[in-house]
């Protein structure tokens, strides 16, 4: 069996390359590659590699997702996350390999407090939801056996993420204001990449689970709670913090100004992976107890 991945630097691609290796042959491409085509702007490009490596699975982990910047590049956008969908998509089905795609709770306008279902109707404040959005339909469109993973709030060791913010301003400032407004669950690119291993394992023997899924890390927090975790969490382990809890300020989204809306609610429901596949989703707490671990041994 061969596998063509897409996206392989990134957090969710790093992790995919470790977790796919065992299924088969493995690809792996980014937007640098010169063997074949990883560049997702590169429309043509990567219809021929696709058509070059004739894989059984393709996994897309690539995405544009500077979610503000994405408000004044559009096109951009929509290059990377829906038209270069709809192509992977359409190579799919005219060669009858899976494909598996990472898409976000951007999608859903974040209203109410449940957790959202696949089936609610979605509804993107941000250019960046609204081409997530187009690449899941244009997936969907197409008639391809596909596996489509919403996630939220994605951490890694590798890379840039929330936790490594707050560990790094806890050390040098006095005080902090964290959003309190905003709930979700912080979900590790490891668990995304183990749990997509998984599923397509079920899914080449039964290709009637084709579909969409919610998977997210179990239970739910806000900014400033997941900042309390990991600061106390430094604390604890002998890192020298600077601010003290009582100097952890709760704010509202309001308080600070960003170019795109996000969503306030961004639970996900989980239930029809977990049944589907017959997994268990930790929760958010061990995957990121893990990951601190590995930050602060270094």
């Amino acid at each position: 069996m061969k596998i063509l991945l897409f996206g392989k630097n990134g957090q969710v691609g790093w992790e995919l390359q470790r977790s796919l290796a065992p299924l088969g042959e493995l690809v792996a491409l980014d937007s640098q590659s010169v063997d074949y085509c990883g560049d997702l702007t590169h429309l043509e490009g990567i219809a021929q590699t696709i058509r070059d490596v004739a894989p059984d699975i393709i996994v897309n982990a690539a995405a544009y997702t500077a979610v503000d910047k994405a408000e004044c590049e559009h096109d951009k956008a929509h290059m990377i996350n829906a038209l270069a969908l709809g192509v992977l998509a359409l190579e799919a089905m005219r060669s009858g390999a899976w494909l598996v795609h990472f898409s976000t709770d951007y999608v859903f306008d974040g209203s109410g407090n449940n957790p959202w279902s696949e089936s609610d109707v979605a509804n993107p404040l941000s250019i960046y939801g609204k081409t997530k959005l187009a690449g899941e339909e244009a997936i969907v469109a197409s008639g391809c056996k596909h596996l489509i993973f919403r996630t939220s709030w994605v951490y890694a060791v590798r890379g840039v993420n929330f936790a490594k913010t707050m560990l790094k301003l806890s050390q040098d400032r006095d005080s902090l204001k964290v959003i309190n407004d905003q709930i979700g669950a912080p979900t590790g690119a490891d668990l995304l990449a183990d749990i997509a291993a998984q599923a397509i394992r079920v899914a080449l023997q039964r290709p009637e689970v084709s579909g969409l899924y919610h998977l997210a890390a179990g239970g739910q927090t806000s900014w400033y709670d997941y900042a309390n975790f990991v600061i106390d969490f430094a604390r604890q382990a002998g890192v020298d913090v600077k601010v003290k809890p009582e100097s952890i300020q709760s704010v509202s989204s309001t308080a600070f100004s960003m170019v795109a809306k996000r969503p306030l609610n961004s639970r996900l429901n989980t239930s029809k992976l977990q049944q589907t596949f017959g997994l268990y989703l930790p929760k958010w707490q061990s995957g990121v107890t893990r990951m601190l671990t590995e930050i602060l041994e270094k």
